[in-house]
């Protein structure tokens, strides 16, 4: 009898576990990329990537909020170090730095609506999406006034730069199930792995994610070159002195033939 009991129990409260965990759990992304891979060459002037994709579902579209979508790609994320000049006796001086732990050298947030729409603080605190949140600085020295503005400014010089961007409702969402959108990459990309993020959103709570990477590498000869300043940079700086002796000695060559005509 009490078997029977727990029995019913636990199916009774499998019934009642919130509509919002059983729908979490019900709608899933189906990514695609138009391209998965960045060659960056000398003639290489920026690319655009066109994220699209599909929500899968096991059960009908809930029709309590529409479904929204957002779409993060962030590049690789070294620490910086950030300085602060001050005017003193009438010469711009260093003063504080903040090592900012983490900083995306390329940031772009897209989104189906306005972004305090789609997303709550809450989960945008938990996922750390927006440009703000995705800045990490925790290594600031108690003396340091001001320590938030060092952030503040890695964040507004990229913003300036077109490496930070927000692009509210320009994801488009076609009977909330196909969805698609375009990033638009600059031509001074830093190489490595671009983790690319997917967020399905109802009334601001996210109810599935997705991720995947973009390789952005470079190639031929800019990748030669790359790769002997770091591995052997001896050999690297040999070479760049024979090429600026040669340039030299034939730019000299080639004017004494002229003047001499």
């Amino acid at each position: 009898m009490r078997k029977l009991l727990l029995s019913a129990l636990t199916a009774a409260s499998l019934a009642l576990l919130p509509q919002s965990a059983a729908q979490a759990a019900k709608e899933e992304v189906v990514l695609g990329l138009s391209q998965d891979r960045v060659a960056i060459t000398a003639t290489f002037d920026g690319s655009e990537i066109l994220i699209f994709g599909a929500v899968k579902r096991e059960a009908p579209i809930p029709s309590k909020h529409p479904l929204e979508v957002i779409v993060t790609v962030s590049g690789p994320a070294p620490a910086v170090m950030v300085r602060r000049k001050e005017k003193k006796l009438g010469i711009w001086v260093n003063t504080d730095s903040v090592l900012v732990d983490s900083a995306p050298a390329f940031y772009a947030v897209a989104t189906s609506g306005p972004f305090a729409q789609v997303l709550s603080d809450t989960e945008d605190l938990r996922f750390r999406v927006s440009i703000e949140r995705a800045i990490r600085s925790v290594g600031a020295a108690m003396h340091i006034r001001g320590a938030q503005d060092f952030a503040d400014a890695v964040v507004r010089i990229r913003e300036k730069n077109g490496l930070y961007s927000l692009r509210e409702n320009t994801v488009a969402v076609d009977e909330q199930t196909l969805f698609r959108t375009a990033i638009e990459m600059p031509a001074d990309l830093t190489e490595g792995d671009y983790e690319t993020r997917i967020f399905l959103t109802r009334g601001g709570e996210v109810v599935s994610s997705y991720e995947t990477t973009i390789d952005v590498r470079k190639v031929g000869l800019e990748r030669f070159l790359y790769s002997l300043s770091r591995e052997q940079p001896f050999i690297y700086g040999l070479m760049s002195l024979a090429i600026a002796i040669a340039a030299g000695w034939g730019a000299s060559a080639a004017f004494s033939l002229l003047r001499n005509r």
